[in-house]
C-alpha cells in the first residue's frame, strides 16, 4: 500500500511541475509577444535579417543533405569501396585518379584476401542502339556480372548472376527498354549497337538520381575483351584511364583492421607490378563509396576514366563558412539592437528581479523571445528558399545534374533544428547580459559596457559586421574583374566567331561540303578536340636520348586548322603531306616549349625544321616523326595551367572529329540554326552539339563564375542585413538624442553640423572596417585565390575602392536621412514635455 501512495505522490508531483513549466513558458511567450509588438520596427528588422540570412543556410543544408544522400540506396554501401590509382610519371606531374586498370581488378580478385567481390567497370560505352529500324543513342558502361551483386540495382527481368557473363550481352534500364521495345518484354530480344548484334539478357529498374553511376545500358566486359583481344594496352597495368574497380568487403567485418590488411596487400601488388615499367609508378588506395561524391578531389577528364559527379570537400567548407558569416551578421544585428534597447528594458528586468525572478528565468525569457523571432524568420526564409532554389540550380549546368533541392521530412526537421540554433546564437549574449544585471543597477547604461578599451560591445559588433560585408563586396568586385580578364586572356590564337561542331561519330565530309556552300561560313577545319577549355590529349616524346621522355600534349588537326585559328608559325610551315591513316602520319608541328624541353635549337627555331623526334601514346605505337613547323607558344590548357609542350599531328579519318567553322554573319543565332538544319539532314538520331569557341571558354570557367555569383549574392545579403541593422541603430540613436538635438538647435547649431555630430561615430566605425577589410581582401587574392592562376592581372586599387565607396554611400544616405529628419524637427515640440 505505501508503494501505491508513493507512485500517486510522484505522479502528482510530475503533473504539478509540468503545469508550472507550461504556465511559465506560456507566460514567457506572452511577454515576448508583447515586447515584439511594442517594438515593431526592431522586430521587423530582426525577422527580415534572420530570414534573409537563414534562407542561405537552408539552401546550404539542402545542398549538403542531398550530396550526402548519394549512393545511400545501396544495401551494402558501407562495405563498398572504389580503387584509387596514385600515379607518378617519370619527369612529369602525377596525381590521384578516380580509376584503375582492368589488370588491377583482376589482380585484386586473384591475390587479395578479405574481399568478398570485385567488379570492373569499363568507361564510356556510348553507341547507337537500333531495333526494327528505330535508332536511339544509348549511354552505358562495360561491366562484369559482379557489379549487379555489389550495387543495389534491382533486376526486373533476367538473372543478375549471369546477365553480364557472356560476350555480346546487354542489360537495359527500364526506360531504355521502353524506348527501344515499347511495352513488350525486351528479355532475349536482339539489339544492334552500332554494327554489332547484342542480346538483351536483363532489364533493371531505372538508376536512382542520387547514384554516382548513371547509365542506360550495361554491356558485358567480356565483349570488350573479345573486341580488343589484339590490343595489348587493354590488360596493361599502366592503362588506368579507361576503367574503374569496385570491391565489396564481407559482412560482419571490422572495417578498420580489414582496410589495413587489404591496403598492405594492395601495396604488395603495386610494388611487384611497378618493377615492369620504370617510367610509371602506381600505388593503389581504397576510397569508401560514400566519399566518392563528397570527398578527396581526384583527377578527372577525357583521359581519367572518372565516373559520376563530384564536389570537393573544400568547396563545401568555403560555402558553409560564407553562409555562416551571413547568418552571424544577422545574429549581430539582433544582439546590437537588443543591447541598444537595453535602457528601455532595464526597468522591466529590475522589476522582475525585485519581485523574485531568478537569473535563469530572465535568460529563459530573452532566449524564448529570440527563438520566437527565429522561428518566425524560418517561415519567411522558407519562402525565400523556394524563390532562390531554381536560380541556384540554374547557375551552373553541372548543378542541374547533381542536386534537386526538394524538401523532404528529414530536411524539414533539420531546418527547424537549424532555426532553433540560430535563435539561441542570436539571443545568447542579450540573455546572459540581462540576466546578470542586478535590480539595484537596473538603471545603469549598458552602452558603456566595455568590450575593449575604447569600444563598446555594440561598436565592436558593428565593426565586425561591416568588415565582413566589405570583404564580401570587394571580393565580388575583384573576382568579377579577374574573371573577365581570364576570359579576355590572349590565348595565342583566334577564337572569335568560330563554331565547334561535335560530329558524334559521323564522318565529317558531308557536313563540310554543306558548310562550304554557305556564304556565312568563310572557312572550315577538322580537329580531334577543342583546346583551351580543359580537354587534353597527349603522349610521350623523345629526342636523341632514348631515356629522356616527356609528356607532350597533342591535337590532331587538318591543313586548314592553323590558318583558320590564326596560329603564329615562327619557323617552317603547314603540313606537307595528307596521310589517310594514323599509321601513315609522319609530320609534327611543335611549339617553342618542345624545343626548350629537348634543347632543339632553342634560339634558332629554323634549324629545328627537319629534326626527328620519337612519339608514342596509348593509341599509337612508338614511331619517328619529322618536325615541319614551329608555333609560337599558346595556351593549350586553361588559365590556371602553365604553357606546356604541345605538338600538332595531322587529322586522319580514324580520329574523332570536331568541325571548326569560321562564321561571318550579322545574325549568329540564325546562322547557327541554319547549320543545325543541315545537321538534321545528315544525322536524325543525335541532337546537334555545337558551341561557339568563346562560349566554350566561358563555360570552362563555370565553377569560377558560379563562385563569383554566389559570393555576389551573399554580398547583397550581407549589405542588406548590415544596412538594416545600421538603420535600426541610427533610428534608435536619433530617438534617444532628440532632446540633445533640440537644445543644440536652440543654441544655433545648423542641420549640417547636427548631421556631422550624429553620423561621425558610425562613419568612424565604417572607416575602421575598411582599414581591416581592404588589406585582408588584397592578401586573400594575391596570396591564395590568384596563386593558382599564373597569368592573372594584379589586383588594382580601383577594384578594392569600388565596394568601399558603395558601402559608404549607402551608409551615409541612411545616416544622413534619419539625422536630417531629426535635425529638422521643431525643437519646441521636442522640448515641450520638459
Amino acid at each position: 500500500m505505501p508503494d501505491v501512495f508513493e507512485i500517486v505522490r510522484r505522479v502528482k508531483t510530475i503533473i504539478v511541475q509540468t503545469f508550472i513549466i507550461s504556465t511559465m513558458i506560456g507566460s514567457y511567450i506572452k511577454t515576448s509577444a508583447r515586447s515584439l509588438m511594442r517594438n515593431k520596427l526592431f522586430s521587423c528588422i530582426n525577422i527580415a535579417g534572420l530570414a534573409i540570412s537563414m534562407s542561405t543556410g537552408l539552401l546550404l543544408i539542402a545542398f549538403l543533405l542531398e550530396l550526402r544522400s548519394y549512393d545511400r540506396f545501396n544495401k551494402n554501401g558501407e562495405r563498398i569501396y572504389r580503387i584509387t590509382s596514385v600515379a607518378a610519371f617519370k619527369g612529369e606531374q602525377g596525381g590521384k585518379y578516380a580509376s584503375a586498370s582492368v589488370k588491377t581488378g583482376r589482380l585484386i580478385r586473384q591475390k587479395v584476401s578479405g574481399i568478398k567481390q570485385v567488379a570492373i567497370l569499363g568507361n564510356d560505352f556510348s553507341k547507337d542502339a537500333s531495333v526494327d529500324g528505330k535508332t536511339l543513342p544509348v549511354k552505358g558502361y562495360w561491366a562484369e556480372p559482379s557489379l549487379l551483386s555489389i550495387f543495389t540495382f534491382p533486376m526486373l527481368e533476367g538473372n543478375p548472376e549471369t546477365a553480364l557473363r557472356d560476350p555480346y550481352s546487354v542489360v537495359l534500364t527500364q526506360t531504355a527498354s521502353k524506348k527501344l521495345f515499347g511495352e513488350v518484354s525486351a528479355l532475349g530480344k536482339a539489339v544492334k549497337l552500332d554494327s554489332l548484334d547484342y542480346q538483351v539478357t536483363g532489364v533493371i529498374k531505372d538508376i536512382p538520381f542520387f547514384s554516382h553511376i548513371n547509365f542506360e545500358a550495361l554491356v558485358s566486359l567480356s565483349t570488350a575483351e573479345q573486341i580488343g583481344k589484339n590490343d595489348k594496352s587493354f590488360q596493361a597495368w599502366t592503362n588506368i584511364f579507361s576503367s574503374s574497380v569496385y570491391v565489396l568487403l564481407p559482412e560482419n567485418t571490422e572495417i578498420a583492421s580489414s582496410r589495413a590488411s587489404i591496403q598492405s596487400q594492395l601495396d604488395a601488388i603495386a610494388k611487384q607490378e611497378n618493377l615492369v615499367d620504370q617510367n610509371t609508378k602506381i600505388q593503389l588506395e581504397l576510397l569508401p563509396l560514400y566519399d566518392i561524391v563528397v570527398g578527396p578531389e581526384l583527377r578527372s577528364g577525357s583521359m581519367s576514366g572518372a565516373v559520376g559527379p563530384h564536389v570537393p570537400t573544400a568547396l563545401l567548407w568555403v560555402l558553409g563558412g560564407l553562409a555562416l558569416v551571413v547568418i552571424l551578421s544577422a545574429c549581430f544585428n539582433y544582439t546590437n539592437l537588443s543591447l541598444a534597447r537595453a535602457m528601455r528594458r532595464f526597468k522591466e528586468v529590475g522589476l522582475r528581479k525585485a519581485i523574485g525572478a531568478q537569473k535563469s528565468q530572465i535568460w529563459q525569457q530573452f532566449l524564448i523571445e529570440a527563438l520566437m523571432i527565429s522561428l518566425t524568420a524560418l517561415v519567411v526564409s522558407y519562402f525565400i528558399f523556394l524563390l532562390l532554389r531554381p536560380e541556384l540550380i540554374k547557375m551552373a549546368p553541372q548543378l542541374q545534374r547533381t542536386v534537386k533541392l526538394d524538401l523532404t521530412p528529414s530536411m524539414a526537421i533539420v531546418f527547424v533544428v537549424f532555426s532553433i540554433c540560430v535563435g539561441v546564437i542570436a539571443g545568447l549574449m542579450p540573455a546572459v547580459f540581462f540576466s546578470r544585471i542586478s535590480a539595484i543597477h537596473a538603471l545603469g547604461n549598458v552602452s558603456m559596457l566595455k568590450g575593449f578599451k575604447h569600444l563598446t560591445i555594440r561598436q565592436i559588433l558593428i565593426v565586425i559586421q561591416y568588415t565582413v560585408t566589405l570583404i564580401f563586396i570587394t571580393t565580388t568586385a575583384v573576382g568579377y574583374v579577374q574573371y573577365k580578364n581570364i576570359l579576355a586572356l590572349d590565348l595565342g590564337f583566334n577564337t572569335e566567331n568560330i563554331l565547334n561542331i561535335n560530329m558524334q561519330g559521323n564522318k565529317p565530309g558531308a557536313l563540310m561540303k554543306e558548310l562550304g556552300e554557305m556564304p556565312e561560313v568563310t572557312a572550315v577545319s577538322r580537329s580531334l578536340i577543342v583546346t583551351s577549355v580543359g580537354n587534353a590529349w597527349g603522349g610521350h616524346m623523345k629526342y636523341k636520348d632514348s631515356q629522356d621522355s616527356a609528356l607532350v600534349l597533342t591535337n590532331h588537326v587538318d591543313e586548314n586548322y592553323l590558318p583558320l585559328h590564326g596560329y603564329k608559325l615562327i619557323a617552317g610551315g603547314n603540313f606537307l603531306t595528307r596521310p589517310a591513316s594514323a599509321e601513315a602520319s609522319s609530320e609534327v608541328i611543335v611549339n617553342q616549349k618542345v624545343l626548350k624541353r629537348f634543347g632543339i635549337h632553342v634560339n634558332e627555331p629554323e634549324k629545328a625544321i627537319g629534326e626527328q623526334i620519337t612519339f608514342s601514346s596509348f593509341r599509337m605505337k612508338e614511331r619517328k616523326m619529322t618536325i615541319v613547323g614551329v608555333m609560337k607558344d599558346f595556351h593549350y590548357g586553361k588559365a590556371d595551367n602553365l604553357i606546356e609542350p604541345v605538338a600538332f599531328m595531322f587529322w586522319t579519318p580514324q580520329d574523332g572529329a570536331v568541325l571548326n567553322a569560321k562564321i561571318k554573319s550579322t545574325d549568329m543565332l540564325a546562322t547557327r540554326n541554319k547549320i543545325e538544319s543541315l545537321w538534321k539532314k545528315i544525322d536524325r538520331v543525335h541532337p546537334f552539339k555545337a558551341e561557339f569557341y568563346d562560349e566554350a571558354i566561358e563555360n570552362a570557367y563555370s565553377e569560377f563564375s558560379m563562385m563569383i555569383k554566389i559570393i555576389g549574392f551573399l554580398s547583397f545579403l550581407a549589405i542588406s542585413i548590415a544596412s538594416m541593422g545600421l538603420f535600426g541603430m541610427v533610428v534608435f540613436t536619433t530617438e534617444t538624442r532628440l532632446k540633445e538635438i533640440g537644445i543644440r538647435k536652440v543654441m544655433g547649431a545648423s542641420s549640417g553640423s547636427l548631421i556631422y555630430l550624429l553620423s561621425r561615430g558610425f562613419l568612424l566605425l565604417l572607416s575602421i572596417s575598411a582599414i581591416i577589410a581592404l588589406p585582408a581582401t588584397y592578401l586573400l587574392f594575391e596570396k591564395l585565390v590568384l596563386k593558382n592562376f599564373p597569368y592573372h592581372t594584379p589586383v588594382q586599387i580601383a577594384e578594392l575602392s569600388a565596394g568601399l565607396l558603395a558601402v559608404l554611400l549607402l551608409a551615409f544616405c541612411m545616416i544622413g536621412s534619419q539625422t536630417l529628419k531629426a535635425a529638422r524637427r521643431n525643437p519646441v515640440e521636442v522640448l515641450k514635455s520638459d
